[in-house]
């Protein structure tokens, strides 16, 4: 419980009694929180206070949380967890353009907001006593700066994507399953299809075998070095 405590929360939330709701769950869980209601000076405030993790709103007066977030990316890759109500920006945070961690939705529960935390701050400390960096081949995976290259290339992969291509790379050459795919990519084991997985793979190896296209000065190409298994599920060759 000690290390709990020493967790710090930044709540970036412009309603007052939806951020005092957040707060109060998470002080039960014995993290240290704190709230900010407008979106104006929260960069300067995360880069200053150094948050564990920053719980952020889509729709903030002063500075919206898209802005937020990317100028946040530029400096720091603290953990974000996006809070939205517009279901159309859904799918940006899915794809996480904005290089967000994870997101809600409008209205939702705060015992699912605290899972989240847990799931996030866990997987923080699994990958800061894993080994450092994963090589194959020509690809490399820096686990502590987040930082994907093939060919001495740097390759922009989002979270989820750098998940999935960490879980291959530490198991090369075995199938893993969609399912076990999923575990790995959500955490929170929040429900989501097939299909889900091999979009996030489709994306997956069209960025690598874009990379490998370029440098032979092609591009485009989708990569081979991440096998299909038909009905089952993929392995890195």
């Amino acid at each position: 419980m000690g290390d709990l405590r020493m967790t710090h929360i930044l709540i970036v939330e412009d309603e007052e009694k939806l951020a005092a709701l957040e707060r109060d769950y998470l002080l039960k869980e014995g993290y240290d929180v704190s709230v900010q209601l407008e979106g104006t000076g929260a960069v300067d405030s995360i880069l200053a206070h150094r948050p564990d993790l920053v719980i952020l709103d889509l729709m903030l007066p002063g500075e919206d949380g898209l802005c937020i977030c990317r100028r946040v990316r530029e400096h720091s890759d603290v953990p974000i967890i996006m809070v939205t109500a517009r279901v159309e920006e859904i799918d940006r945070l899915l794809g996480l353009e904005l290089g967000a961690d994870d997101y809600l939705c409008k209205p939702f529960s705060p015992r699912e907001l605290v899972l989240r935390v847990r799931a996030i701050l866990r997987r923080g400390k699994t990958a800061a006593g894993a080994q450092p960096t994963l090589s194959h081949g020509d690809l490399s995976l820096d686990r502590e700066r987040f930082v994907c290259t093939r060919q001495g290339r740097s390759v922009e992969l989002t979270p989820v994507e750098f998940r999935l291509l960490e879980s291959l790379m530490a198991r090369p050459g075995r199938v893993l399953s969609r399912q076990q795919l999923m575990d790995v990519a959500y955490e929170d084991h929040r429900v989501v299809s097939d299909r889900t997985i091999d979009s996030h793979m489709r994306n997956l190896r069209h960025k690598l075998g874009d990379i490998a296209g370029r440098q032979e000065g092609q591009g485009g190409d989708t990569d081979t070095l991440i096998r299909s298994v038909y009905g089952v599920g993929y392995a890195l060759e």
